[in-house]
């Protein structure tokens, strides 16, 4: 009888732990990896030291990261604020740029009953943002999302399907404005005069 009350003891010092661990693992992540403290040149380094995979990339202050199922290839630049979910993996391709204040959202809740609708089953996608994308400040991306190579996603876009590769898209939600062609994306000659 005694064996019962020991099993409940060690779930919950076990449940304990879990919870600790995980919380000083958020305050070293988005406490001081994430604060001022570091440059952003090197922030990459910490990043990857705490278990996640990422390359040579500058990565601004003031982030947020939940978890390390987050993918960051070389070269990418992470402005200031940016939320990155990690319910679900996301990957960053190589020379992505994401804008202040990005969110990019890979949990969301399925509408519960009348009583209330934030109760209903959590379930969670994973975003993918091709090599050489660029998507604007404020924009929000949701859980499932697929953003192709080289497309640019407009400042304050909530992006709710997958974006073609070099394509621009706006609004809310965010809608295909033009295609992106090979000479467009080459850099011109500068003008001399």
């Amino acid at each position: 009888m005694m064996i019962t009350p020991m099993r409940n003891l060690r779930k919950t010092l076990r449940l304990l732990l879990a919870l600790v661990r995980r919380r000083l693992f958020n305050i070293w992540l988005n406490g001081f990896v994430a604060s001022e403290l570091l440059p952003e040149h090197a922030r990459w380094l910490f990043l990857r030291a705490s278990g996640m995979r990422v390359e040579r990339s500058l990565i601004d202050s003031g982030g947020y990261i939940g978890s390390t199922r987050i993918v960051i290839g070389r070269g990418c630049s992470i402005n200031h604020g940016v939320f990155l979910d990690g319910s679900a993996t996301v990957t960053l391709g190589r020379n992505v740029s994401l804008g202040m204040n990005v969110l990019v959202i890979t949990g969301t809740h399925q509408p519960g009953s009348a009583v209330n609708r934030a109760d209903g089953a959590f379930t969670t996608g994973p975003v993918t943002i091709e090599d050489g994308a660029w998507i604007g400040a404020a924009a929000v991306i949701l859980p499932g999302v697929t953003i192709g190579h080289g497309a640019i996603v407009g400042a304050g876009s909530v992006v709710m399907k997958d974006v073609a590769p070099d394509t621009v898209v706006l609004g809310n939600p965010a809608r295909l404005v033009r295609r992106i062609d090979a000479d467009e994306s080459a850099d011109p000659e500068p003008s001399v005069r």
